[in-house]
């Protein structure tokens, strides 16, 4: 039974895809700072290093401040996937919360790095996150995994992110970087934005919602991340984002109509509240990004959740 690590294994992707592993019969080990406070303390094997938590779900240490991951987790693993970084959206940007943003991911690249190379493992692939964030705005274009990062702050924090693990190839693994859309789930995420405004009967249009939304379904992200795995022939770097983007307008009505029926007003959202409200953040609420996923349909994938409206029904069920 192949071994899956996952760095940033906690948070909302992490979770779900932890769940969809095992779902298919890998065991998984969650890297953590507390790997005793996470788990169940049952460990597995004599060093006491990696603890279960239940089934087939591990955790054991890594610290990105010491630059130290535990070599029993890494030995033990066939795959990893490489998902940690600081929430881009959970705080304003401040300078040193884009700090922050830039230097969790390339830090813990650095660290999956340099500890592949220095201990014995048998790891076939990495598949590590990106974002579609590396796109500035479309004007009407629709982008391509060949199209260049954006001069902006999360366009060059996607490149030094993507340049940060590109040095992993050079060790002879198999490397698949996945540009993810906007996730949508239940359990967090963009969608729980979406809905705040609905639970008083409001749908809130951001702008003139025109912008164009590049997103994923959390369960054809989970798939996709499975996909690259057992796929030996992708390599290089994918957008993961469903095949039909939608505009803001659109996504806004058909969330407020599932949930809601007819009992709600739309309202738009001026640009200049957004840009007062969310300082530098709010250039990515309102630029439009329509992204190509053409790349990993070729490739094989296909995704459950293609349209906007299959997904929202799906996660208002």
């Amino acid at each position: 039974m192949p071994t899956v690590l996952i760095t940033g294994g906690t948070g909302m992707i992490g979770t779900a895809l932890s769940r969809h592993l095992l779902s298919e019969g890998y065991n998984v080990i969650i890297l953590s700072r507390n790997p005793r406070e996470t788990a169940v303390q049952h460990d597995l094997g004599t060093e006491r290093r990696i603890f279960r938590s239940s089934g087939n779900l591990f955790y054991s240490r890594w610290d990105i401040d010491k630059m130290s991951i535990d070599p029993t987790a890494l030995k033990e693993a066939d795959y990893v996937i490489h998902l940690a970084g600081a929430g881009v959206a959970d705080k304003r940007w401040t300078e040193s919360r884009k700090k922050e943003i830039l230097e969790s991911r390339t830090r813990s690249s650095a660290l999956l790095l340099k500890c592949l190379q220095n201990n014995p493992n048998k790891v076939k692939a990495v598949i590590s996150a990106s974002a579609i964030g590396w796109y500035g705005p479309d004007n009407g274009k629709v982008f391509t995994e060949g199209d260049p990062a954006a001069n902006d702050f999360l366009g060059q924090t996607c490149l030094a992110w993507e340049n940060s693990i590109q040095h992993i190839a050079e060790l002879g693994k198999r490397l698949v970087k996945l540009r993810l859309g906007i996730v949508l789930s239940n359990d967090g995420g963009a969608l729980k934005e979406f809905k705040k405004p609905l639970a008083l009967g409001v749908a809130a249009i951001l702008g003139d919602g025109k912008q164009m939304t590049s997103w994923i379904h959390i369960d054809d992200l989970c798939r996709g991340f499975l996909f690259a795995i057992e796929n030996r022939e992708m390599e290089g770097v994918y957008n993961l984002s469903a095949p039909e983007p939608v505009d803001n307008k659109t996504l806004t009505l058909t969330l407020a109509q599932k949930r809601n029926g007819k009992a709600f007003i739309p309202v738009n959202v001026p640009s200049s509240f957004l840009k007062l409200a969310l300082g530098e953040m709010s250039v990515e609420i309102l630029k439009s990004a329509t992204v190509s996923s053409q790349k990993i349909q070729q490739a094989g994938f296909n995704f459950i959740y293609p349209n906007i409206k299959s997904a929202i029904y799906n996660l208002s069920n």
